[in-house]
């Protein structure tokens, strides 16, 4: 920074000395952090941005309070430039409960709901796709916001950066993705994990347009910054703004740092951003005797005040352990607005269907996006016609891209919009579980309640169609296993009908799971104007010999077993999970209390499956009620084979259940 070169803005002193300042409080505050983290105040995994500091102050500065940012597990520096007080950050550095995030964050999950700062991220590129997400709320509800979403080089690398620069600009959002590329993603260099290393060229290659900048010159940062943000406000779409940076301290504070030469970290010291600015500013005679030494007493005196009162505060009460795990729905929900007034004779698919046009008309802030929903009319036919009636840009077509559009999804809703995610079929999202169970699943609890993820995913499991292992899974339970997630199983007519409505009703990430051998299935629907219960299983046959437990798909199955057990004179109960997370524990109990036998029908595989779950809680509660073993009847232990006598045999029968229902008839008293 030799002097003002023309591609710089003509700066008034009083700018430059803040951006002077914002700099030496980011600096300051993280070499206390070490300091801390030293003496044991701070735990867990500590990154510090000194070295960084040019780039989040270049780019933050610009931003407006109406703005998104979302952030790295590196972002005490965006934090605290003009987010969040720097007492609060400090607090949550220390786990308090006075933190910005209640304490429940730490060092890489600060959010801050007021500030729009929507938080770190602990997963490597995590964040992208919730900016894509934010910025296409924005766009929907015609709002002129700015997503600023930093990331480090490492993040190029992942499949979010490529799914979700594409995404940015096959939509045309209004991101800002910021590169903070400081040549090592954790201890190895970029050289080594990139065959193309220059990263703007990734970015351009994906549509967006890019540019690269000194990042240790913070005036380079912020002239490329307002660019690139005018750009952004005007409805140009998505920018990539690339800062050649270094950090100066290891990974973080486990890192032995290994990796580099000592003298490559003394050669990027040599352009301190700080240091650089100051001298630049003192032989302008922009910074005058004296100036910097009173900044610094004034950052000293806010670093100092911010400890004290870290220290000074409280702990989070084990009481409330429990607490941020689960928003706490209305106690009144809105019943369906266009229930049927007389039945129909209809199949699943055409139920599902009129669950999604009601939640389309009668709430504008819903849309429905996902692989194949749009022109081709969904894979399984449930959303054809939606696009003609409702148009393309709440009938969203993505491409082939799980994790990204989940978190888009995932975004769009702490955002402020409804969003419906279809994945097409399970086994795809295993590609979308980081962002279900490490943003979605999560964000609630880590943000100390400042950010509720309002989302509805849908997608198509089970079996019987002859599509062989990798489109056969009933893999439901895994995400049942999760907590900050709602999971719902429709096996009747009414549930699929009804349930989305509920579902978009509740203040949490709920995932609706459709059996795909229900889709084709006829029958009548009986009107349900006060809608469906989603936080009840539901009694689908009363009996009093024996319980049957079961859900989605093997429901019908249950019932034909359970109608054909009558005619030898077992008066079998149906029980009905539809809710498999939280489990509705109080009807199974009352029914065991009626029954005393149980067995339970689960299409999953009988190792950790949820049927294993159920028969411990009923163990558990319920031990002195039973007459008899509880039996589980599940799928065999192997991938679905393709043909179809293979096929049925490694499933759940009415033989399979009958069989298991007698064995626990005849025994015990």
């Amino acid at each position: 920074m030799n002097d003002v070169s023309p591609h710089k803005p003509r700066l008034s002193r009083a700018h430059l000395l803040e951006l002077l300042r914002q700099m030496l409080r980011v600096r300051r505050f993280e070499e206390r952090c070490v300091e801390l983290y030293t003496q044991e105040k701070i735990r867990g995994f500590l990154h510090v941005y000194i070295g960084e500091e040019a780039v989040g102050t270049g780019v933050m500065h610009g931003l407006g309070p109406e703005d998104a940012v979302v952030s790295t597990y590196r972002e005490h520096g965006h934090a605290l430039l003009n987010r969040i007080p720097m007492d609060r950050v400090m607090a949550e550095m220390y786990g308090k409960v006075t933190g910005c995030s209640r304490g429940r964050g730490g060092s890489m999950h600060l959010f801050d709901a007021r500030a729009r700062f929507f938080g770190g991220n602990a997963i490597v590129g995590g964040g992208l796709p919730l900016a894509v997400g934010l910025a296409l709320a924005d766009k929907l509800a015609g709002r002129s916001r700015v997503t600023a979403c930093f990331f480090g080089d490492g993040a190029a690398a992942e499949g979010a950066f490529h799914e979700s620069l594409n995404l940015a600009a096959l939509w045309q959002l209004p991101v800002l993705f910021v590169c903070e590329n400081n040549l090592y993603a954790m201890g190895t260099a970029l050289r080594l994990a990139h065959a193309q290393t220059e990263l703007t060229r990734k970015a351009e290659a994906l549509g967006v347009p890019a540019e690269s900048v000194d990042g240790m010159d913070v005036v380079a940062v912020e002239a490329a910054g307002a660019r690139l943000r005018q750009a952004l406000r005007a409805g140009q779409g998505p920018r990539f703004l690339e800062c050649r940076t270094y950090r100066f301290r290891a990974h973080s504070m486990f890192d032995p740092e290994l990796y580099r030469d000592r003298a490559e970290v003394e050669a990027w010291k040599e352009r301190d951003p700080i240091p650089r600015l100051a001298a630049w500013m003192q032989r302008s005679g922009l910074l005058h005797e004296g100036e910097r030494e009173a900044l610094e007493g004034e950052i000293a005196g806010e670093l100092e005040q911010a400890v004290a009162e870290a220290e000074a505060a409280e702990w989070e009460p084990e009481a409330s352990l429990l607490d941020h795990v689960y928003r706490a729905p209305p106690t009144w929900s809105p019943p369906p607005p266009a229930a049927e007034t007389e039945p129909l004779d209809l199949s699943f698919r055409e139920a599902f269907r009129l669950g999604l046009i009601e939640a389309l008309e009668h709430d504008e802030r819903v849309f429905l996006m996902g692989e194949d929903i749009g022109h081709y009319g969904g894979c399984y036919a449930v959303s054809r016609g939606l696009l003609e009636r409702f148009g393309p840009e709440r009938i969203r077509d993505t491409p082939l891209s799980e994790n990204g559009f989940t978190g888009a999804g995932i975004g769009a809703a702490l955002g402020e919009a409804r969003p419906i995610v279809e994945i097409m079929t399970v086994n795809f999202s295993l590609l979308a579980m980081d962002q279900i169970v490490n943003s979605a699943a999560t964000l609630l609890h880590m943000s100390g309640g400042e950010f509720g993820v309002p989302l509805v995913i849908r997608m198509a499991t089970g079996a019987g169609r002859q599509v062989a292992a990798q489109h056969s899974h009933s893999l439901e339970h895994w995400y049942a296993h999760v907590p900050g997630l709602k999971v719902l199983a429709p096996g009747t007519l009414q549930d699929a009908r009804y349930m989305l409505w509920a579902a978009l009703q509740d203040p949490n990430p709920v995932l609706i799971f459709e059996h795909v051998m229900l889709y084709n299935r006829e029958g009548r629907l009986e009107p349900l104007p006060q809608g469906v219960d989603i936080r009840h299983a539901a009694i689908r046959r009363p009996g009093r010999d024996l319980s049957l437990i079961t859900y989605g798909g093997s429901l019908p199955k249950t019932l034909e077993a359970a109608e054909a057990l009558a005619g030898e004179g077992i008066e079998a109960e149906v029980v009905d999970l539809r809710v498999l997370r939280p489990l509705d524990t109080s009807t199974l109990l009352e029914s065991l209390g009626r029954t005393h036998r149980a067995v339970i029908v689960d299409e999953g595989w009988k190792t950790g499956s949820l049927a294993g779950e159920i028969a411990a809680i009923l163990a558990e509660q319920a031990f002195w009620s039973l007459d008899a073993p509880i039996e589980r009847v599940c799928t065999d232990e192997i991938p679905i084979p393709y043909p179809r006598h293979l096929e049925n045999a490694a499933l759940p029968q009415v033989e399979d259940i009958l069989a298991a229902a007698r064995r626990v008839m005849g025994a015990g008293p």
